[in-house]
């Protein structure tokens, strides 16, 4: 385990270093520069801009300005925000937290619902049951969470059952702990169960198809013909060998999760990374959008971790293999 770890470890950081070089350099070839947009707010004379660039270092070659951009970043500074003027690092820390919590439970909601719909859908296979669950699972996830997401914003505006943005009400601050607990579970009901939409799905679809193969494999046949009742059969003989695939996928949802929640926290209002980066993208403030690339980035080789060790605990020909 502790090799896996080291090994995963190394290779997190050469990929992470590859994609930050590929953001920054398409970053760099993109047309137009961050002044491009203050100059819609405040006109800058060419000295200005001029002196501008030389300081924030964009007359430099694009390799230097990766070399510096990398440097700092390796003594733990992330740069300096243009758009909001405070250091990027303040920026994030600000975000990332809610965006966590609605990762978490998006994570929550389609874990704890999706295996479920697997289970029964594998043991019903064939019937009206299953059908019913191939349409459900292919509906959602052929549809868009920008659409889910302005379903969900006129659900709560028509009902009022749901507040419009904002991670809690104004003045819940000063209010006891459960309280402000509660308001904010009010205000992450939606945005987290648009976001659970489509891995819920995909969850549950690879479920099911898993442990369909498993329970007519030949060692389930001999337990079912010794006798065993379906439920011992299901829960300690078919459904661990099931779930090796479907663990896999863990690395995966968190990673879509985090990068998907652009757009449901843009639409639902709710204040965390993937808003903050569609506001840098369209601010043309670099070193946000790094910042949230590399956040999502160590996010997917932490889902892809933490998904290796779950598989060496499930089974365990892969910890011979490890």
């Amino acid at each position: 385990m502790r090799i896996l770890l080291l090994r995963r470890g190394v290779q997190a950081i050469g990929v992470l270093i590859a994609l930050s070089f590929v953001t920054f350099l398409v970053l760099a070839l993109t047309p137009g520069d961050p002044l491009a947009h203050r100059e819609g707010r405040l006109p800058l004379s060419p000295e200005v801009r001029e002196a501008w660039r030389r300081q924030w270092g964009w007359d430099q070659p694009v390799l230097v300005r990766y070399g510096r951009w990398l440097a700092q970043v390796a003594r733990g500074h992330l740069g300096y925000s243009i758009e909001y003027q405070m250091p990027v690092s303040e920026l994030i820390g600000a975000r990332l937290g809610a965006t966590l919590l609605l990762t978490l439970a998006a994570n929550v909601i389609a874990w704890g619902v999706g295996l479920p719909l697997g289970i029964v859908a594998a043991l019903r296979a064939h019937t009206w049951v299953d059908r019913l669950h191939a349409v459900l699972m292919t509906a959602a996830l052929t549809t868009p969470r920008f659409f889910l997401a302005l379903i969900a914003l006129l659900f709560a505006m028509v009902t009022g059952w749901f507040p419009l943005g904002g991670l809690h009400s104004p003045g819940i601050e000063t209010a006891p702990v459960v309280p402000r607990i509660l308001n904010v579970i009010w205000h992450l009901v939606l945005p987290a169960l648009v976001l659970s939409v489509h891995p819920l799905a995909v969850i549950s679809t690879h479920l099911r198809g898993a442990l369909v193969d498993v329970l007519q494999a030949d060692f389930v046949c001999a337990a079912r013909a010794k006798g065993l009742p379906s439920r011992v059969l299901l829960w300690r003989h078919a459904l661990r060998p099931a779930l090796a695939p479907v663990i896999v996928l863990l690395g995966y949802s968190i990673g879509s999760l985090l990068s998907g929640s652009a757009v449901v926290e843009t639409v639902l209002a709710w204040p965390g990374l993937g808003q903050l980066a569609v506001e840098a993208a369209l601010a043309r403030d670099p070193n946000v959008l790094m910042a949230a690339v590399l956040a999502s980035g160590a996010a997917l080789m932490f889902g892809n971790v933490i998904a290796d060790v779950l598989l060496m605990l499930n089974d365990p020909r892969a910890r011979i293999e490890g």
